[in-house]
């Protein structure tokens, strides 16, 4: 599957991709990820890529011209991928909610996903309206930018996918887990005070593990 990042800061997503379970999905073939900046497609000598609001405010906001040729670029490099059916999202709090459903739906489907990452106070409105992208929001909070939802996304969406956790039991929806989760020792002394793992994960009796991770 591949994830296709349009962003002004590129580097910013690097550490994170590089490492751990997304790293090695990538080195594994299991995935791609490929980044492309707005400024390469900027306007007029300085490759500008944003400008101030129309009807006055604060801040700058980009120019449709470069996100959209990023995105005519991406289709024309991976036309054998059928990129023409690739999935485009915009990043914004009033969007659609992200969740864990969509991303096993994405992930079944395959299909690429251009992820657009706006910056300053957002981006022209009329890429949403000539792409038919899709506006999604990963919280009800505000980001600087739209490096980390892509981030979030391309972690769910492959953590889906059969082969990038190594044994796809270990997506944790799909067997019995818990948010309260406990390892060695099994008697924690910390400041004076002992702190105990719960009986019921020392018993052996897995039906009872089983029950009690459902409850919690």
């Amino acid at each position: 599957m591949k994830f296709h990042v349009i962003t002004l800061f590129p580097d910013s997503l690097d550490s994170y991709l590089d490492t751990s379970i997304i790293g090695r999905a990538i080195k594994a073939k299991k995935i791609s990820v490929k980044t492309y900046n707005p400024y390469d497609f900027g306007v007029g000598k300085w490759k500008k890529t944003d400008d101030r609001p129309y009807g006055g405010g604060p801040g700058q906001v980009q120019y449709a011209l470069p996100i959209l040729k990023a995105v005519e670029h991406i289709k024309k490099l991976n036309a054998k991928r059928s990129t023409l059916n690739a999935k485009i999202i915009v990043f914004s709090p009033s969007g659609k909610k992200f969740t864990n459903a969509l991303a096993r739906k994405w992930a079944k489907e395959g299909r690429d996903l251009i992820l657009i990452s706006g910056r300053y106070e957002g981006i022209d409105a009329r890429v949403k309206k000539i792409l038919k992208a899709d506006e999604y929001s990963i919280g009800d909070y505000v980001l600087t930018g739209g490096e980390l939802p892509s981030m979030v996304v391309i972690d769910a969406v492959s953590r889906q996918i059969p082969g990038v956790l190594g044994k796809f039991e270990s997506v944790e929806e799909n067997r019995v887990s818990s948010s309260e989760v406990y390892t060695r020792p099994e008697i924690l002394v910390y400041r004076g005070k002992s702190y105990k793992v719960p009986k019921v994960l020392l018993s052996g009796n897995h039906k009872k593990i089983g029950e009690w991770r459902k409850n919690k």
